[in-house]
């Protein structure tokens, strides 16, 4: 199957991209509205030509229901409930309600789910997840649904919005105090290395290393995947070896509490013989002992920002930036102390 040539001048019409690639008006009104029933190559032929010349809606728009979609790859925990709050809070003014999903996978949502948000037609959607694959995201433009993703784990296009923090400054901030408490073997429990957060969480932390004259010792950089297990097992782990270290950057709460776990376990003090920093500032830290020294993201403010942006792209409204970072701030509690030499 191969594509009529035909001229045309800006946008094209459900017939006029049918025309064009050969195909049923039927065919390319289900490609539009996301449905399954069309074999993949006439999919991406129909794409293709909607892609080249655009497609321009009917003057009679669908309506869209009074909904944001909040797509998370994860739907659990505190993180993902400061999410979730500080997009009502958004919604409630602008008299929306909020649709929860869940990714199939860490890397997209899958085929059923965008068929879902088209069938459901809400106002946007803010997506907590690795990405949407370019078809779903040529889906939702072609609906004139927005997307705006929201503290993304891979690189956003200079074209897609997204809200994110300054990870990076956060992992300086965190190493920095630890250096100026006198500690030297400063370990760090990151998240996986896809998720652009944690390399940026990464790059800070070698930064303040490498600022203060420190050499960056790889046995002391451990690869986790955000989760209370991991700090459990690889604090374990370093203070198996033959210089462990006397101060620990776990790159999310949960990871510090893992951390904290093992410390009991091996007869360490917090913080007398271990300083321990964690990230994030989630209320539920609150109930830590003693008191989290942490980096405080502040997830409600950007979800919030998300749910702005993704309402003013669905009135219309020009955006002064796609990439929103917000500030992140070192809280200082009873986690961390001066280094003293074992005696």
């Amino acid at each position: 199957m191969t594509t009529k040539e035909k001229p045309a001048a800006g946008p094209l019409t459900i017939a006029e991209i049918a025309q064009q690639a050969g195909v049923s008006i039927a065919t390319v009104s289900k490609v539009v509205n996301g449905k399954s029933e069309v074999s993949p190559d006439t999919r991406a032929l129909v794409e293709g030509v909607i892609s080249q010349h655009g497609y321009r809606r009917q003057k009679k728009r669908t309506q869209t229901t009074s909904l944001i979609e909040l797509v998370f790859h994860e739907l659990e925990g505190a993180y993902a409930m400061e999410i979730i709050k500080g997009v009502e809070q958004i919604a409630s003014q602008h008299d929306l309600a909020v649709v929860l999903s869940q990714a199939q996978s860490r890397q997209s949502p899958g085929r059923g789910w965008i068929e879902g948000v088209l069938a459901r037609r809400p106002v946007g959607v803010i997506g907590v997840f690795e990405g949407l694959d370019e078809s779903q995201q040529r889906q939702l433009h072609h609906r004139g649904i927005p997307l705006v993703l929201m503290d993304p784990t891979g690189e956003p296009g200079h074209d897609l919005p997204s809200v994110g923090a300054s990870n990076w400054s956060g992992g300086l901030s965190a190493t920095r105090h630890l250096i100026d408490l006198g500690h030297r073997r400063i370990a760090a429990i990151t998240g996986p290395a896809r998720i652009l957060s944690s390399r940026a969480r990464l790059d800070g932390y070698r930064a303040a290393l490498d600022g203060a004259g420190l050499k960056i010792d790889p046995a002391l950089i451990r690869e986790g995947d955000f989760n209370v297990t991991d700090g459990l097992v690889h604090a374990k782990k370093l203070f198996a070896l033959p210089d462990p270290p006397t101060a620990i950057f776990a790159f999310n709460d949960a990871q510090a509490l893992g951390v904290y776990q093992a410390a009991v376990a091996s007869g360490r003090r917090i913080p007398d013989d271990l300083s321990v920093v964690g990230f994030d500032d989630l209320p539920s830290i609150q109930w830590a002992i003693p008191g989290l020294t942490t980096v405080r993201q502040p997830l409600g403010e950007m979800a919030a920002a998300a749910a702005t942006m993704v309402i003013a792209a669905a009135n219309g409204e020009p955006s002064a930036s796609n990439r929103l970072i917000l500030a992140t701030e070192l809280v200082v509690r009873e986690s961390t102390a001066s280094f003293r030499v074992s005696s």
